[in-house]
């Protein structure tokens, strides 16, 4: 079956379309502020802009039929494209002038990893700053997802592009129409970034900062304005307790948050994955606690007496960093790789962790762990009882053999591309602990690693071929490892 190229490209001049767009409001953002960038941002908004409507008017007579090979194209090659177009305010402005650090600082805002090699962020344009969230923000949703809520406009059917960008084993539809589907979320995806900028505003923050921060929070990304991220608001718990919540529900299944406003919260609270998620994050929590409070040097509150500031204190920055790490935000109030080797240890196994199916969060996802574990121990019966048919349950239905073994497939492949990831950057001079932290942080797209790309450092230390290589990572990482890596075999380039 003969490719259908055309409709490929006339998909990656509308994803042009639309990050022009973005870049005119960062345009007009740094107009506000009068931060001196505000020609060099348009200027490339309407390069973007004007190489979208080309590339639409070359391929105006495409076939208008996505099959799953195009999906699986269009994903890929359209993260990558958002990413290339989105390296020119960084390179315009000269933000950024260099090429491997502006596409590494923008495929980290895309794959809402939060990775950065920047060493001063506050001195940078208001403008710039507001594009960087914004790389956030589109990533978040989806690229694709937010395309498709427009794909019928043009007379294209989104399925097989939602299948290909679903972030887990099985996506769930709110409505029979994907494109009803897409707009739900990314109406619950805009509320939820609306409430927690107002929320913030109100706690204390400037109102830039409050929306840089919501726009990072709801992305699961981690992009701050501030040099020592959400650590500069240490003095006021309410912001931090704030963007816990937020990271919270940003983690956990969107398709729950559209039952919980239309009243079914019951069908919340039985679900399986939520509770997974839930009780996994409050025990994380409290061994960190303990921790922290008997053994650890964590900032006093001033709004308490000393011992209930510490416990307070010490309850918060777990609760913060737990949140943070699981759902692959990445924010830090500390460097927790400096409180204790076991709690370096847990933070570090917490990043495999992820948030939920259905989330902004990347990693291997809760459900997944949680079927993999309920498969292994129901083993222990299959040994015992050879003839007898025990499946896998997951919300009291049994979960097919075929998706046992997918996810199964997905976590040997993931913790392979993990060793190879470690493997390359040792090669390229990281030494153990950073070289495995950075493999863990970039393919779980969590941003903050171990050693020197820990919480208090950057990836600017890394060689340029290594950022190329993190770059990569956080892609396969984001988009579920099949999307891309299926693309690098022989067999999917094969006429069928």
């Amino acid at each position: 079956m003969k490719l259908n190229t055309k409709i490929i490209f006339h998909i990656m001049g509308l994803l042009l379309l639309f990050n022009g767009g973005f870049m005119l409001i960062s345009a007009l953002i740094s107009g506000i502020y009068k931060d001196g960038v505000t020609f060099d941002i348009f200027l490339a908004g309407i390069t973007t802009i004007f190489s979208g409507i080309l590339l639409m008017f070359v391929t105006r007579d495409h076939k208008r039929e996505v099959k799953k090979k195009e999906g699986y194209i269009i994903v890929t090659f359209g993260w990558l494209i958002m990413s290339l177009s989105g390296t020119l305010p960084y390179i315009f402005s000269d933000s950024i002038p260099d090429l491997t650090n502006a596409f590494f600082e923008t495929m980290s805002g895309y794959t809402t990893t939060g990775a950065s090699i920047l060493n001063d962020i506050e001195s940078l344009p208001e403008g710039i700053l507001f594009w960087r969230s914004t790389t956030h923000w589109i990533g978040g949703m989806g690229i694709i997802v937010l395309a498709i809520a427009i794909l019928p406009l043009l007379g294209i059917g989104g399925m097989q592009l939602f299948t290909a960008e679903a972030p887990g084993p099985s996506a769930d539809k709110l409505h029979p129409r994907i494109t009803d589907t897409a707009k739900r979320l990314w109406l619950i995806y805009f509320g939820y970034t609306a409430a927690e900028t107002i929320l913030l505003k109100i706690a204390g923050m400037s109102f830039f900062d409050a929306i840089n921060h919501s726009m990072a929070t709801l992305s699961t990304g981690g992009f701050s304005t501030k040099n020592a991220s959400v650590a500069y608001w240490n003095d006021n718990p309410a912001i931090q307790y704030i963007i816990i919540v937020f990271m919270f529900l940003a983690g956990s299944n969107f398709i729950l948050s559209y039952f919980a406003f239309k009243g079914k919260v019951q069908k919340v609270l039985r679900d399986d994955e939520f509770k997974f998620y839930f009780r996994g994050i409050a025990a994380f929590t409290v061994i960190a606690a303990v921790f922290i409070f008997f053994q650890a040097n964590v900032p006093v509150s001033d709004y308490h007496p000393m011992v209930l500031g510490k416990f307070e204190s010490a309850v918060r920055h777990a609760l913060f960093q737990v949140v943070a790490i699981t759902t692959t935000t990445g924010f830090v109030t500390a460097d927790f790789t400096a409180w204790t080797p076991l709690l370096t240890v847990l933070f570090f196994g917490i990043m495999f962790m992820g948030g939920s199916a259905g989330s902004t969060a990347g990693g291997v996802k809760v459900v997944r762990h949680m079927l993999m574990i309920r498969n292994g121990l129901l083993e222990f019966k299959r040994t015992l009882h050879p003839n007898a048919v025990i499946p896998v349950r997951y919300n009291n239905k049994s979960v097919s053999g075929e998706i046992v073994y997918t996810i199964l497939a997905f976590f040997i492949l993931y913790m392979l591309m993990f060793i190879i990831g470690a493997l390359v950057l040792g090669f390229l001079g990281l030494d153990f602990e950073s070289a495995i932290g950075g493999a863990a942080s970039s393919i779980g797209n969590v941003g903050p690693a171990l050693g020197d790309l820990g919480p208090l450092d950057n990836y600017n230390s890394l060689p340029s071929a290594g950022k190329w290589w993190c770059s990569f990572l956080m892609l396969i990482g984001r988009l579920e490892l099949f999307t891309v890596l299926i693309l690098l075999t022989p067999y999917f380039w094969k006429k069928s």
